[in-house]
């Protein structure tokens, strides 16, 4: 069984067992999280497609830490005009690990 989940404005696939890196939220590491914005819910062949969500439907994850990715360096320059403009950004996560898909 599999769901289609929306966090962070983003859609991932998951399945129970699962570890993936979402945007953060904020929980404690160990702590249960329930996520209810379930798009899709699919089992085998068949597919039940909510509109916009599945009503009822939830994914259950724990927390197993919080982090930062790598650093994505930005970097801006105008040719011939004497312009360089230098910037980083890390973006912070939370990865969790998909307990139950819950229909």
């Amino acid at each position: 069984m599999y769901a289609v989940i929306k966090t962070g404005g983003k859609q991932y696939r998951v399945a129970a067992g699962e570890k993936l890196k979402i945007e953060k939220i904020s929980a404690d590491v160990g702590q249960q999280v329930t996520l209810d914005q379930v798009m899709a819910i699919g089992n085998g062949a068949e597919l039940s497609i909510g509109a916009p969500l599945v009503a009822g439907a939830n994914v259950v994850a724990t927390v197993l830490s919080q982090g930062r990715h790598d650093k994505v360096r930005i970097f801006k320059m105008r040719r011939r005009k004497h312009y360089q403009k230098r910037q980083g950004h890390r973006q912070s996560f939370t990865e969790i690990q998909i307990d139950a898909v819950n229909a």
